[in-house]
């Protein structure tokens, strides 16, 4: 009898799992579908694993869950179904943050500003990051795409200073191994700082394994340095597949105009007088009117501070001044002052990103130890005082 009793209690399987357990399960069942290209199955799966963990409150399934919500959101990513789990997202977002989960708060406002940015609604993604709960990151990959997210959405904005140290921060802190999403950030960081009128260093271009996919912007960036307009065009039509899936060819539409304020800077600097006409045609302008537009072309440069010249509307020169020592103007000082914010400003992100151990190896003093404490120092200072008293 005890011998049968043993083996139907061995035979008889648990009714219940632990729910960090059935989590896991979910989470490789789901990674296999993936794997195998079954994408409607791994929707699927993903889609009942989200309605089971929405019913479970444990910290302790904090963690899975995370990793879960981001297989959710890839699956039907690639079933190109994103639309349709946005408003679940914010539901799920709304439950982490009441239940102060919030490396799942992390996990799925990176989800949502990766849904908004794939159709293009930057607006709704700077909204939603306005006004999402800020606190220290717990995760430094969640962290690196909220940095790549946010140089994206400050690029689009027009506010490419802002963009430029969030995407070359996103790159620095990014795992060596994730080669993939340093390119992206490379790329981005790239067209930023061409924006901004900056010409990135060379050893941008020659990082290890990722030469062939930062060729196409090493081409653009020499024919933005160049201030050759012609190249600009044939390199912008050479590569516009390239571009377009890097979602990065509305971008460089805008540099068109830093290519032909670039060229313009440097016949200013060859040229001491100059006709319209000559630079309409070393600035290559195809319309109907050149002279024209090389004339509005230049009002605006040397209203803006580009160049140092002046117009002769008479004649249809362009006169340039000299060229007078840079050091006795303010951009020395400019340059010194941007080389030591950035380095103040990594200075502080590296004393915050320090991680102390709690303090578990010291035991709270009980009351009683804490009576004693207070006892033998009384009648030390009692022993003390008859001491002095002796003395005096």
């Amino acid at each position: 009898m005890e011998v049968d009793a043993a083996t139907s209690a061995i035979q008889t399987p648990a009714k219940h799992l632990l729910p960090e357990l059935e989590i896991y399960c979910y989470l490789l069942v789901l990674l296999f579908l993936i794997d195998q290209k079954k994408y409607s199955e791994a929707k699927a799966c993903s889609s009942a694993s989200i309605v089971w963990l929405k019913n479970i409150n444990r910290r302790t399934v904090d963690v899975i869950a995370s990793r879960l919500y981001f297989y959710y959101s890839y699956s039907y990513e690639l079933m190109g179904d994103l639309a349709e789990i946005r408003g679940n997202l914010l539901a799920l977002h709304r439950i982490a943050t009441l239940r102060h989960d919030e490396l799942g708060q992390e996990t799925l406002l990176n989800l949502l500003l990766r849904n908004y940015l794939h159709y293009n609604l930057y607006d709704q993604a700077e909204k939603l990051r306005s006004k999402a709960p800020r606190f220290e990151a717990h995760s430094n990959q969640q962290f690196c795409r909220y940095l790549f997210y946010l140089g994206k959405i400050r690029t689009i904005q027009l506010e490419y200073t802002d963009a430029k140290e969030s995407l070359l921060q996103a790159a620095r802190k990014a795992p060596v191994a994730a080669r993939g999403f340093r390119i992206q950030c490379n790329k981005w960081a790239v067209i930023v700082r061409l924006l901004l009128g900056e010409i990135p260093e060379r050893t941008v271009f020659m990082q290890k394994g990722m030469e062939k996919a930062l060729r196409p912007y090493f081409e653009l960036t020499n024919a933005v340095r160049i201030g050759d307009l012609e190249l600009f065009r044939n390199i912008a039509d050479k590569f516009a597949t390239t571009f377009n899936a890097d979602r990065t060819h509305n971008l460089i539409v805008r540099l068109r105009h830093n290519v032909i304020r670039t060229g313009l800077r440097n016949i200013s600097i060859s040229y001491s007088r100059i006709s319209l006409a000559d630079v309409a045609k070393k600035l290559r302008l195809n319309s109907a009117s050149p002279v024209a537009d090389a004339e509005s072309i230049v009002s605006k440069a040397i209203r803006d501070g580009a160049i140092d010249a002046t117009l002769d509307h008479a004649n249809g020169w362009m006169v340039s001044k000299e060229t007078g020592d840079i050091y006795s103007t303010n951009e020395p000082q400019l340059a010194f002052n941007s080389r030591i914010a950035f380095c103040l400003n990594m200075h502080n992100e590296a004393v915050r990103a320090l991680r102390f151990p709690p303090n578990t190896h010291k035991e709270k003093e009980s009351a009683e130890k804490r009576r004693e404490r207070q006892q033998q120092e009384q009648e030390l200072a009692k022993h003390i005082a008859e001491e002095d008293d002796d003395d005096f």
